[in-house]
């Protein structure tokens, strides 16, 4: 079944990958993006439709909802990949670091959820299998769970998005379906060098980097189910047994 995905930032990373295989498999793709990076333009060539959008104006928020539905008859997935991993020394006041992990994190998906609802409704009661057709999905954190020492705010803002999970799960049963998938160590940055290699393994009892693919897999299984929702997938090499 071809659907009408639309995936927040995807220049690079988790975003990007998703975005290249959804379109592989046919599907229509809209994303959004921050920074124009070369791989906008080959996604744009590659059928996506894409949208710049800083996720921390509302007004801009706004702005894609209103071109969605302007252009788009119908939305099959919402998949809530735009992060900032902003740490708690960058220079911002407590209260600008907080509000902008949350805008972010939180209530950028929080208006997009509630505005788009009415189309992923609708996708769904025309599918010939229509109950949890179609699709909501929240990329958390590990750190959503354990907490962390340098980036306070950005795991609290991470947390609540989980819980979010949980309400618009139940909110948005029988047509929508919910659900988070919190990542840890999937891709090393270009920068990193050896001795942050072996730190950042040595973490998980599954010491190695895990790759886009085992998102992507996660993603497709997500679509493909009709009885999973308001629940969390946790994609961390067991982090949580060391």
């Amino acid at each position: 079944m071809e659907r009408t995905i639309l995936i927040t930032g995807v220049g690079k990373r988790i975003g990007y990958a998703l975005a290249k295989h959804l379109l592989a498999q046919g599907h229509q793709v809209i994303g959004t993006y921050r920074t124009h990076y070369d791989s906008i333009e080959q996604l744009g060539k590659l059928g996506a439709s894409l949208h710049s959008c800083d996720l921390s104006d509302p007004a801009a928020i706004d702005e894609l909802i209103h071109h969605i539905k302007a252009h788009h008859d119908r939305l099959d997935t919402i998949i809530h990949n735009a992060s900032d991993w902003l740490p708690d020394n960058s220079g911002l006041s407590p209260s600008d670091t907080m509000a902008k992990m949350m805008q972010i994190h939180v209530s950028a998906p929080y208006q997009i959820n509630l505005a788009l609802a009415p189309l992923l409704t609708s996708a769904a009661k025309t599918n010939d299998d229509s109950i949890g057709a179609s699709n909501i999905i929240h990329m958390t954190d590990f750190v959503a769970e354990k907490g962390s020492k340098k980036h306070i705010a950005y795991a609290a803002s991470k947390a609540a998005l989980h819980n979010m999970t949980l309400s618009f799960a139940s909110l948005l049963a029988p047509y929508i379906k919910v659900n988070s998938i919190a990542p840890a160590m999937i891709l090393f940055n270009q920068h990193d060098d050896d001795a942050y290699k072996a730190k950042a393994l040595a973490k998980a009892i599954l010491p190695k980097e895990a790759g886009n693919a085992e998102i992507i897999a996660l993603v497709d299984y997500l679509h493909t189910s009709h009885y999973v929702t308001g629940r969390g997938y946790a994609v961390d090499g067991g982090r949580q047994l060391t």
